[in-house]
């Protein structure tokens, strides 16, 4: 009997060595499949990094291409002239080219004392001035004035002393159109003129000050500049908030700069996911993603905002660009990199948690995208009745 009792006892024993030898063996699986989940399922192809994005030649496909590389060069180089028909560089600093009915103020010191005066530059580009008579002066700097009306003076008058300053900028001029403010407001009913006096070196983002700043309907990414002939498109907003000075251009007499309208119909983003107020917002109003994420008022507690998707360029039977921002970059570490411009169609999702496998993510929202973005295809594919789930 006390044998049997022994060999009971002992597979009791096992028994319970065994159950806890598979409990662990359990816990071990369920702890490698928490750290190591690709091994356990197909890895997932994450969207694009905006960061990495920005760095690819694909970055056309955030910012189409609109001109040829030829004038984008041109457009570099009219961005670090030292001299033009305007403003020339003495010593380092930059100096207005004196022109035709521009405005001078000639002082000549005698002593202590200071006599000024005013004289205009005639049609020609010559000057009169006390011994004188048709000096011509178009195309030359103060400085450079000063120098040759003192040598000349020399002949006269025993060691001159003068200075020499422009007081009306009238020679100069460039013409600007479209949404700026000076011209969109108006006085006592005449709406403001659209001409830009120039007073030395000048760059596209000073002309636009001076005229008032661009308005909130103007299409800032396609600033029009003829010069010469040609056309240049320059995108206002890459100089702005990327600091891309080589679009800067230095503007010179006779240019036109276009600020466009913004297109009303159909150019708008879709906000959802965990932010205070999914929605449908013009494009207009959310020119970036920072823009979006701020008129959505702001993503929830629950937001997994490091894994913030942008899908951009949706179409049936295509497969989209998925990108990816982390919107706590561009907050707490100012990375202006992934603050991308939008476009028209673009879906900004702010995910509840991190998305493992985007090609799932893209395959279970394509029904929600062909409704938004082509509804006249969605109920013929997937007829009435169909249920759309974000996942």
């Amino acid at each position: 009997m006390k044998k049997i009792l022994n060999e009971r006892s002992g597979k009791h024993i096992c028994m319970k060595i065994r159950k806890h030898f598979f409990l662990l063996f359990l816990l071990f699986i369920f702890l490698s499949i928490l750290m190591f989940p690709a091994c356990y399922h197909q890895p997932a192809i994450e969207g694009t990094p905006v960061g990495e994005l920005v760095r690819q030649k694909d970055m056309d496909v955030i910012r189409p291409t609109i001109m040829s590389q030829e004038k984008k060069e041109k457009v570099r180089r009219m961005s670090r002239v030292t001299e033009n028909k305007t403003f020339m560089e003495i010593s380092g600093l930059p100096e207005y080219r004196v022109g035709p009915l521009d405005v001078l103020e000639i002082i000549s010191h005698v002593g202590e004392k200071a006599v000024s005066t005013k004289v205009t530059v005639n049609s020609r580009g010559n000057i009169s001035f006390s011994f004188i008579d048709n000096l011509n002066v178009n195309g030359l700097t103060p400085s450079q004035l000063d120098d040759l009306l003192t040598k000349r003076l020399s002949n006269y008058l025993r060691r001159p002393r003068i200075d020499i300053f422009v007081k009306e900028y009238q020679s100069k001029s460039a013409m600007v159109t479209g949404y700026l403010s000076s011209l969109q407001s108006s006085t006592l009913g005449k709406a403001a003129s659209g001409r830009i006096f120039l007073k030395g070196k000048t760059t596209l983002l000073d002309l636009i000050a001076l005229a008032g700043g661009y308005t909130i309907d103007a299409d800032i990414r396609k600033v029009k500049l003829v010069r010469g002939g040609e056309t240049y498109f320059i995108n206002l907003y890459d100089i702005i908030s990327r600091g891309e000075s080589d679009q800067n251009v230095i503007i010179d007499a006779d240019d036109v700069v276009d600020v466009p309208e913004l297109p009303t119909f159909g150019d708008r983003v879709y906000v959802l996911g965990e932010v205070a107020r999914q929605g449908i917002y013009p494009l207009k109003q959310v020119q970036d993603l920072l823009g979006a994420i701020s008129l959505a008022g702001s993503f929830t507690a629950a937001a997994k905002e490091e894994n913030t998707l942008i899908v951009r360029g949706y179409e049936p039977g295509k497969e989209p660009l998925v990108m990816m921002a982390d919107l706590n970059a561009i907050l707490r570490k100012a990375d202006i990199k992934q603050n991308i411009p939008l476009e028209n169609g673009d879906l900004v999702y702010v995910p509840p948690r991190k998305i493992g496998d985007v090609n799932r993510w893209i395959a279970n929202i394509k029904p929600l995208l062909d409704i938004l973005l082509w509804p006249g295809d969605f109920a013929q594919k997937y007829g009435e009745g169909y249920r759309i789930k974000v996942d």
